[in-house]
C-alpha cells in the first residue's frame, strides 16, 4: 500500500518518478525555515544581533520563500490520493507540535503545519468543484485574494477566536503564524500549477531536472520540521548556559 509524504508524493509515485527540482526547492525552502528559527532562537537569547532579522531584505526573503514552500505543497495536493486522510494527520502533528510549544514558553498556536493540515482538508473537501472553474480563472481569482487579504498580516483587530482566518487580535502571540488568509490562496496556485505539472506539460527540462542532496532534503521536510526546533532551541540554551556560566 502506498505511503504519502504530507508534503510530497506517494511511494508508489516517489518510485516511478520524482520531480527532484520541486524536492530540491522545497528542500532550500526548508533549509532556509531551520536557519531562520536558529536565528530567532539565538536573537532571543540575545546571541544574534536585531538588524539579521530585523532588515528591508529579510522582510522580503522571508515570505517570498514561505509562499514558495506552501505553493509547492499545494502542487504535490495534485499526486495524492487523499488529501482528505493527508491534512487529517498533519492536524495530528500540528497539536503535538502546539503542545510542546506551549511547554517550552514559546506557543505555536496556528504555524505552517496547522495551515497545511486545513489546507490539504479543505482542497480535499472542495477541490472538486474548485477544478471546474475555467482554468484562466482560478489565478485571476487567487491572486485577487493574496492581494485583499495579505494586509491582514500587518493589522490588528478588536475580536478574538478568528486568528486561523487572519484576523489577529490585539493581544495575540504566535511563535509561527500562518493564517487561512491570505496563504489559502498561494496553496490553491498551488493546486492550479499542479494540474499542469501531473499532465507533464511542463518543459522537459522540469522533469529531468536533477542536483545533489536538496532533492533528499526536501523528501524529509516533515521530519526535519518536526525535529529541527527542539534541536535548535536545545543547542542554543546549552550555548548560553556555557557562556555565562
Amino acid at each position: 500500500m502506498s505511503q504519502v509524504n504530507p508534503f510530497g508524493l506517494t511511494s508508489a509515485q516517489a518510485a516511478k518518478s520524482r520531480i527532484q527540482l520541486m524536492d530540491a526547492a522545497r528542500g532550500l525552502c526548508i533549509i532556509l525555515m531551520v536557519l531562520h528559527h536558529l536565528g530567532y532562537d539565538l536573537w532571543t537569547y540575545g546571541m544574534l544581533p536585531n538588524w539579521v532579522l530585523d532588515n528591508p531584505v529579510f522582510y522580503v526573503v522571508q515570505p517570498f520563500f514561505a509562499g514558495m514552500f506552501l505553493f509547492i505543497s499545494g502542487i504535490s495536493s495534485r499526486f495524492s490520493h487523499s488529501n482528505l486522510r493527508r491534512g487529517v494527520r498533519v492536524l495530528c502533528w500540528s497539536v503535538v507540535v502546539s503542545l510542546v510549544s506551549w511547554l517550552v514558553g514559546e506557543p505555536i498556536l496556528f504555524g505552517v503545519l496547522h495551515f497545511l493540515g486545513c489546507a490539504m482538508v479543505i482542497y480535499g473537501l472542495t477541490g472538486k468543484w474548485v477544478d471546474r472553474l475555467p482554468r484562466w480563472l482560478t489565478p485571476i481569482l487567487c491572486a485577487a485574494g493574496i492581494v485583499l487579504t495579505a494586509p491582514l498580516l500587518h493589522r490588528r483587530f478588536d475580536v478574538q477566536g478568528l486568528f486561523w482566518l487572519g484576523f489577529m487580535s490585539r493581544s495575540f502571540a504566535s511563535a509561527d503564524y500562518y493564517p487561512l488568509l491570505p496563504w489559502i490562496f498561494v496553496f490553491l496556485l498551488g493546486t492550479w500549477a499542479g494540474y499542469y505539472v501531473k499532465e507533464r506539460r511542463l518543459p522537459d527540462w522540469f522533469y529531468t531536472w536533477t542536483c545533489p542532496v536538496l532533492p533528499q532534503i526536501g523528501r524529509l521536510s516533515l521530519v526535519i520540521y518536526l525535529a529541527h526546533q527542539p534541536i535548535c532551541y536545545g543547542a542554543v540554551v546549552l550555548i548560553h548556559y556555557l557562556i555565562t556560566r
